[in-house]
């Protein structure tokens, strides 16, 4: 069997983001699996001018990481009861490359919600991608709790973490599989 790759995207170019943190332990965690390639998409490494999926505004980059990825996990920011504009700028670059793949969500806030509004806000624009959603979600709420400065996780949360996302990861690549990655 092929290995699969996973491209796990962090959702916001924000300065002060803590949702990075849980963006690359989402990605370290994948790392640890076998059979998968996990790819790290941190937005400020790319560059998307103007709107929408038009040849002019996609960063070619970006363009042959998503032909290339079975599968994707985004680990977005909540801002404003939403996701950031620079996540939704990122995924409407590349429309024709998403098509019947998977995708998993995780929401960061620093508050107690974990970023459910951004995930919720974010599923109908993603439906949009052709991008298969999985049913369920795991969240970050008071990430900067979680995670110490350097973005190590908390020694009260790993096990919890863990155990959520090798449950996450088994079905975005049992989904990928059953979609034909």
């Amino acid at each position: 069997m092929k290995p699969l790759t996973i491209a796990v995207l962090a959702g916001t170019t924000r300065v002060q983001r803590e949702s990075i943190k849980a963006a690359k332990y989402v990605a370290e965690y994948g790392r640890q699996l076998e059979g998968v390639e996990i790819i790290f998409v941190d937005p400020v490494d790319f560059n998307f001018p103007g709107d929408g999926n038009d040849p002019e505004g996609k960063d070619p980059r970006y363009s042959e990481i998503t032909e290339k990825a079975d599968a994707f996990f985004i680990i977005t920011p909540e801002y404003n009861h939403s996701f950031p504009g620079s996540l939704k700028r990122m995924l409407d670059s590349e429309l024709q490359t998403y098509n019947h793949k998977p995708v998993a969500l995780a929401g960061a806030s620093n508050g107690n919600w974990g970023g459910v509004r951004a995930v919720e806000a974010l599923v109908p624009a993603i439906r949009e991608t052709g991008l298969v959603v999985l049913s369920w979600d795991i969240y970050f709420p008071r990430v900067q709790d979680i995670f110490d400065e350097s973005g190590v996780i908390q020694d009260e949360y790993r096990e919890r973490y863990n155990k959520n996302l090798g449950k996450i990861y088994d079905e975005l690549i049992w989904m990928a599989r059953a979609l034909g990655r």
